[in-house]
């Protein structure tokens, strides 16, 4: 990708799953047998799918643009996968990050974050987490946007609101099943564009790395990429 969409828009992008979470085949329905994924890839079976562009300060105040297909997430989510990143990764993707995110938990306090969406939405929210979805899942199996498609020209933005700890934990499970939208303090909103601000320092996770902070800008495009799936 560059500034102006997909380099060269005939390319075709396999995916074969070594990264800790993995998460993005769990949308894609990509195996996770290094094999099988070969297999895929070699049947060349193509589907068009967005890209995120987001534009970010990196840790040095510059500002860097950079893209993402599965999901970005700021705040809890760029604490752990920091964390995640510079410990151990032995015991797997799943460990990983719920070990990771329950010492975060413990760390962390919510920001606020002035949070725009579109022409549809603008607000200073308390905050544990937001979401911008492509994809449904990400932090070793979390999953925060279970109506997210990577066709659909969309983010789904999931805001995890202003919980106490101890709601926190009693509710962690349901950011696993898919029932984290039975709970009031959690909002799930659409749009192309995401823009997000803070007086505080507020870390990104893209996906599953950390390259900076807030300010940032997100915008999706739409078809950019042509990913190999099963048929």
């Amino acid at each position: 990708m560059d500034d102006d969409g997909p380099v060269q828009p005939e390319a075709m992008l396999g995916f074969i799953p070594i990264g800790t979470g993995c998460d993005f085949i769990k949308t894609v329905s990509i195996p996770k047998d290094i094999n099988r994924a070969m297999d895929v890839i070699c049947e060349s079976f193509t589907r068009s799918i967005d890209v995120g562009r987001l534009e970010y300060m990196d840790h040095g105040g510059r500002c860097k643009t950079s893209y993402f297909h599965n999901v970005t997430s700021f705040g809890l989510g760029g604490e752990v996968v920091e964390r995640v990143n510079r410990t151990t990764k032995a015991f797997g993707g799943f460990v990983s990050f719920i070990w990771a995110t329950l010492i975060s938990l413990f760390v962390y306090h919510k920001k606020r974050i002035r949070l725009r969406i579109d022409d549809t939405f603008e607000d200073t929210v308390a905050t544990w987490n937001v979401a911008v979805a492509n994809g449904q899942y990400h932090g070793g199996g979390m999953w925060v946007a279970p109506e997210a498609k990577i066709d659909d020209g969309l983010f789904h933005v999931t805001v995890i609101g202003d919980f106490s700890l101890v709601e926190v934990f009693r509710h962690l499970p349901k950011l696993y099943n898919g029932r984290l939208f039975e709970l009031e303090k959690v909002r799930s909103l659409l749009g192309r564009r995401v823009e997000a601000f803070s007086d505080q320092q507020v870390l990104l996770d893209v996906d599953g790395e950390q390259p900076g902070t807030l300010p940032v800008t997100i915008t999706v495009i739409s078809s950019a990429i042509r990913l190999i799936t099963p048929k």
